[in-house]
């Protein structure tokens, strides 16, 4: 019994002695595996030549007077899913900057940004080098809904674009698409709607490689109430940032008021707390930090900009837009396909950019300058999530 209780052990301790060494042959072999490659574009391959004429992405841009030789950065107002700028931000955003004296910029989108975002992407990359170059300053940038997540499109294919970008802002933004259009777009929808639902061709492609780039603050303001880019209910969610080199923050507005429920279309145009998130984004170093937001935003009923005493007619316009577009909207059978640039395999042709007058060289004293009021205020590089 003595001998064979030795035998099993024996084999007991050969079999174990065989097992480690096929697993520490395995672990070699996967570290020496060339990893995956992916099928899009090098994060800092050259961005392709504008295909849309220079006299629509000239008339799509509109500025008012004090952008150039402004003492800060000019925003760029970016309209959402079947938003022109007039009816999304006229009445609130573009009063209350008027009101602060601060420049700004909007860019109108085929279709009532009902478009190919690949399209509408062009006009934002437009935009940036136009608004840099006349200011001769970064530019910030607020959008809200797919105006917060098509930015992104350009910073993520047109390279030169990422020195242009200050701040990004994104109310309720599309980032990871939305269950919404997966529910919707069975057969026939827009082409921004196919592309914005979850899971879609584009969506891989915005986000791959890298959410963020560094150099740029990334503020992601949602509601956990919020209805259409879903799902939202806390940092895991549509809207949020994780990967990359920017600087991150990623808002529930519940994370300042609790009771707040305001869904949609309520934080693309009249939240308060999402305004107040806004500003603080835009007059902080670094994104927006909720410590910094009183508690007496929460007893508010407008944002700064809304007049209460045509608030009803404002909103009513503002619904009538979407009501319109959306009944306009050209109708397509499946998502637009993909553009040769996106892919790496892709052989672009045509003279790189130059953009005459743009702050290239400048990033670092422009990012001194957000606002005069607060910039001397330095933070370290951290991410805020929201956490449930």
């Amino acid at each position: 019994m003595e001998v064979r209780r030795g035998g099993i052990a024996r084999q007991l301790a050969t079999a174990a002695l065989m097992l480690a060494a096929a697993i520490l042959a395995s672990l070699a072999a996967a570290g020496s595996a060339p990893a995956a490659i992916s099928p899009y574009a090098p994060l800092d391959r050259q961005g392709p030549p504008l295909s849309v004429p220079v006299s629509k992405l000239h008339a799509a841009l509109s500025c008012t007077p004090g952008v150039a030789g402004d003492s800060r950065n000019p925003i760029l107002l970016v309209p959402g899913t079947d938003l022109d700028p007039g009816p999304n931000y006229s009445w609130n955003y573009e009063r209350a900057f008027a009101a602060l004296h601060w420049p700004y910029c909007t860019v109108t989108l085929p279709e009532h940004t009902t478009g190919d975002i690949q399209i509408a992407g062009e006009y934002v990359v437009y935009a940036l080098r136009t608004v840099a170059a006349l200011s001769h300053r970064m530019v910030d940038v607020l959008g809200y809904s797919q105006g917060g997540m098509l930015p992104r499109w350009a910073l993520r294919f047109w390279p030169d674009t990422r020195t242009l970008v200050h701040d990004l802002v994104g109310i309720d933004p599309s980032n990871h698409g939305t269950l919404d259009a997966n529910a919707t777009c069975q057969q026939q929808c827009s082409a921004a709607d196919w592309q914005q639902a979850s899971g879609a061709h584009f969506m891989n492609a915005l986000n791959s490689g890298a959410e963020t780039f560094a150099g740029i603050d990334y503020t992601v303001i949602y509601s956990r109430t919020d209805e259409i880019v879903v799902p939202n209910l806390d940092a895991s969610g549509s809207s949020s940032l994780h990967t990359g080199g920017g600087q991150i923050a990623n808002i529930a507005v519940q994370q300042i008021c609790p009771a707040d429920v305001s869904e949609h279309l309520a934080m693309g145009s009249y939240d308060p707390v999402a305004y107040a998130l806004v500003v603080d984004a835009f007059t902080h170093s670094g994104t927006a930090d909720p410590s910094r937001i009183p508690i007496t935003v929460c007893a508010q009923p407008f944002q700064p900009g809304v007049d209460q005493s045509t608030f009803a007619s404002d909103y009513a316009a503002y619904l009538n837009a979407i009501g319109q577009a959306q009944q306009n909207a050209p109708q397509v059978p499946a998502e637009p396909p993909l553009q040769c640039y996106v892919f790496a395999s892709c052989k672009l042709t045509g003279a790189p950019h130059r953009s005459s007058g743009a702050p290239h060289h400048k990033r670092a004293g422009r990012r001194r300058h957000k606002h005069a009021t607060h910039r001397h205020h330095k933070r370290p590089a951290t991410r805020r999530d929201d956490t449930p």
